[in-house]
């Protein structure tokens, strides 16, 4: 056989891309975003290709007002009694977190697990702390306590 021309080459990729925007066009954009992936991940994924079809926020602080407004829904839902008005409206906030770590260019995942890590050393700094005064961390109030993490807080910033 023949090489093939560049604009037969041409022609077949763009052959190939309208055959792949119509499949699209068939199912929905999000149909093959994988069940299976982790939530934080499946739902930046689920954004992502939201935002590809141009349904996102122009910018960050519009994800912030949403944020703002679903972070009131909860309260909401809070002072009621239904357990499933509490579990939908928590997971709309979290999805929204994800929206604004998306639109920061933050990796959402990554950020949580180093807020755990943060938490997890400065709560056993705490308990150190408590330990070295001589005291059982579950018999302090809850004054002393978070007294003891602003110190630790406060001592984490100037390192």
């Amino acid at each position: 056989g023949s090489v093939p021309q560049t604009h037969e080459i041409k022609a077949t990729w763009e052959r190939l891309k309208a055959e792949d925007r119509r499949t699209r066009e068939l199912g929905a954009i999000l149909d093959d975003v994988p069940t299976a992936l982790p939530a934080l991940q499946r739902a930046e994924k689920l954004q992502r290709r939201a935002a590809s079809a141009g349904f996102d926020w122009a910018s960050w602080d519009g994800v912030v007002g949403k944020l703002a407004e679903e972070l009131g829904e909860v309260c909401e839902a809070a002072r009621g009694d239904d357990a499933g008005a509490r579990e939908d409206e928590l997971g709309d906030l979290l999805f929204c977190c994800v929206n604004l770590a998306r639109h920061l260019g933050v990796n959402a995942e990554n950020a949580l697990r180093r807020a755990n890590r943060k938490f997890e050393t400065r709560f056993r700094a705490v308990e150190e702390e408590i330990r070295r005064r001589g005291l059982a961390i579950g018999d302090c109030e809850l004054a002393l306590l978070d007294s003891v993490w602003d110190e630790v807080k406060a001592r984490s910033r100037g390192a």
